[in-house]
This record gives C-alpha cells, sequence and structure tokens, in this order.
C-alpha cells in the first residue's frame, strides 16, 4: 500500500470512488469563486487545521466531500468568515454556542506572573467556557500571548516552543474534559 502523503486525505466521492487529494486543492474547489474574496493564508490554515481534525483528532483518513465541506465552513464561520458552498447544503449543522477567548488578555491579567499563572488561569477560563457546552472553542492571539510570556520582541524559537506548548495545553484540557464534540481553534 503507498503510504498517504501528509498534507493529504482520501475522499469518497458520491459513487463510492476514493481519491487522494491535498486539502488545499479540494478546499479551493469546495469553496470556488468565494476563495477571491478570502485571504489565501487563512484558507489555507483552515484546510490545515480540518486536515489536523480527521487525520489526529478522528483518526479518520477517508472522508466525503460532505464531511469535509462541512468542517472547512465550520472552520472558516469560526473565524467570522461568511463562506457557503453547494456541497455543503446537504451536510447537517452543528448546533451550540461558539466560546472566544482572547490568550493575549489572558496573559496581560497575569502581569508578571508568567506561566506560572498563565496555565491555571487558562484551565479555569477553559473549563468556564466548556460548561457552556459550546461546539467551537476559539482562542485568539496567541502570537501576542506568546511574546509576552516569553519576554520576546521578535519571535524567536523560544516562542515557537512557547506556541507549542499552549496548543498542546489546551488540546490536553480538552481531552480532560472528555468534549469530543468540540472544536478548538488557536490563532
Amino acid at each position: 500500500m503507498i503510504q498517504l502523503h501528509s498534507h493529504c486525505l482520501v475522499f469518497e466521492t458520491a459513487n463510492g470512488e476514493h481519491i487522494p487529494c491535498a486539502v488545499e486543492d479540494v478546499s479551493v474547489e469546495v469553496i470556488g469563486e468565494a476563495l477571491e474574496q478570502l485571504d489565501h493564508e487563512v484558507v489555507k490554515e483552515a484546510a490545515a487545521a480540518v486536515l489536523h481534525y480527521f487525520k489526529v483528532e478522528r483518526q479518520q483518513t477517508v472522508v466525503t466531500i460532505a464531511e469535509f465541506t462541512a468542517a472547512l465552513e465550520e472552520v472558516l464561520r469560526g473565524l467570522g468568515l461568511s463562506v457557503s458552498s453547494a456541497q455543503a447544503k446537504t451536510a447537517p449543522e452543528l448546533s451550540g454556542p461558539v466560546a472566544e477567548t482572547s490568550l493575549a488578555d489572558l496573559a496581560a491579567e497575569t502581569g508578571d506572573g508568567g506561566e506560572l499563572l498563565f496555565f491555571p488561569r487558562l484551565r479555569e477560563e477553559m473549563r468556564t467556557q466548556l460548561s457552556q457546552s459550546p461546539r467551537l472553542m476559539r482562542f485568539n492571539g496567541l502570537h501576542d500571548c506568546v511574546k509576552r510570556l516569553v519576554g520576546a520582541r521578535r519571535w524567536c524559537d523560544r516562542c515557537r516552543a512557547m506556541s507549542d506548548q499552549i496548543v498542546g495545553f489546551l488540546r490536553q484540557c480538552l481531552d480532560e474534559n472528555h468534549r469530543s464534540d468540540c472544536a478548538l481553534v488557536v490563532s
């Protein structure tokens, strides 16, 4: 069996055919003409988030076009964009609120306490948000938060490591609360 490239999924068509394809290429097809009005980098990151969701969180490499389209639209909507495709109209809508938290604000709240106060505060915020049963949790301001915690003016290796640590921590908190029905977006 040929190993699937890391940025690809196998898409199942309506007639049952399986086609391996890069998620970015499928994203362009799904979004269609609306792509001209969107930031290509945002679409690329959204596609990467959907890829991660299916491959890592759901451990699924074969998805239908409708499943992928619904997930991509959900991520784009979560980022504040309004996108609708003909294929997604048949996909079921997820219900529930969207919880949004600014990581930069949380880092500012902890003051000079750094990581020592930041991570417990982040866990507390996530539990508060999860108590509202959101379908999507969006944590934004990662870049500014990391630079503040690390004490850096410019992005560096320490920043990258801290960024990875925060994202890993958020995933761990979500797993600890047994919430597989909630999507997580960190930007």
